[in-house]
């Protein structure tokens, strides 16, 4: 059931009909944690329950998102939609800004506080030889590793995502002024950069298992290193998923120079990544 109509057959304000897409998603995430569970805990059943939710998880997403397009593309969704979208997207943003910063936060934390308090007067009985100088694996470490350093591949990969904002940036002018190939062109570069990134840094977490004895369990530095550099590469994952699909429906017409908030929305999200790199690279690469 929708509002009354205001313009032609675009009502004021869509209310889509009461769906299931919600359930089964509620449904994938209760498998897939029952399975993690399980699976931490040494059953072998649990990873097929992960699976289970995992491609549940697929469907939905499959399901859910084709409806919104379908509702988009039939023209049900109004400028007080679309406002409601812009801030939607808004918020979910800047919860991804306080989910970096408390890791952010974190890493501030055991470099400015934590670790100098670790080797003052009071702790030197417990730990003599504890310098407490960043980066450290802890007072208790018995494996010695080489931090990450900001050259070469670091810094090329900050190279490839400030190229692949400048990418989507000419994307979305081309977008606006209507010029297709431009567009499909400057989207497909956008993800090929996210995924080259992407193998940069399998690359570069293999390099330093193997070369540099860096690893998640190389204490506070190990930890942390991963833990930040490890979900914005989930983020670039997530990201590169979503400029494909924009991709896709750029190539099949869906978007007007005057209409396309989805993939605006996308392109927030790209630069979003792009900025949260820019301050990995500085803190974690170079400090």
């Amino acid at each position: 059931m929708s509002a009354p109509a205001a313009h032609g057959s675009t009502p004021a304000y869509y209310i889509p009909e009461p769906s299931s897409w919600p359930i089964k998603g509620s449904i994938a995430l209760f498998f897939m944690a029952l399975g993690a569970a399980t699976w931490f805990n040494g059953s072998e059943a649990g990873k097929w329950s992960v699976l289970l939710g995992f491609l549940i998880l697929v469907y939905m997403m499959f399901g859910w998102f084709g409806q919104v397009i379908g509702e988009s593309e039939g023209g049900q969704y109004s400028k007080k939609v679309d406002t409601s979208f812009r801030w939607s997207m808004s918020w979910f943003i800047f919860s991804e800004v306080m989910f970096f910063a408390a890791f952010f936060g974190a890493l501030f934390y055991a470099r400015a506080l934590a670790v100098p308090w670790l080797s003052d007067l009071e702790h030197k009985l417990l730990w003599p030889d504890f310098s407490g100088m960043w980066p450290t694996a802890g007072p208790n470490a018995s494996e010695k590793f080489t931090p990450m350093g900001p050259f070469w591949l670091p810094t090329i990969n900050t190279a490839l995502l400030l190229a692949s904002g400048v990418t989507i940036t000419i994307a979305h002018h081309a977008l606006k002024e209507n010029k297709r190939q431009t567009l499909n062109l400057f989207m497909f570069f956008t993800i090929l950069l996210g995924v080259v990134f992407l193998a940069c840094q399998v690359y570069e977490y293999a390099h330093a298992y193997a070369d540099l004895n860096l690893k998640l369990t190389s204490g506070v530095y190990g930890s942390t290193f991963f833990l930040l550099t490890g979900f914005h590469g989930f983020h670039v994952t997530v990201g590169a998923i979503m400029l494909t699909v924009i991709l896709f429906r750029c190539i099949k017409g869906h978007f007007k120079p005057d209409h396309h908030f989805a993939f605006e929305a996308v392109a927030w999200y790209w630069h979003f990544v792009d900025v949260v790199w820019v301050g990995l690279y500085v803190v974690v690469y170079w400090m």
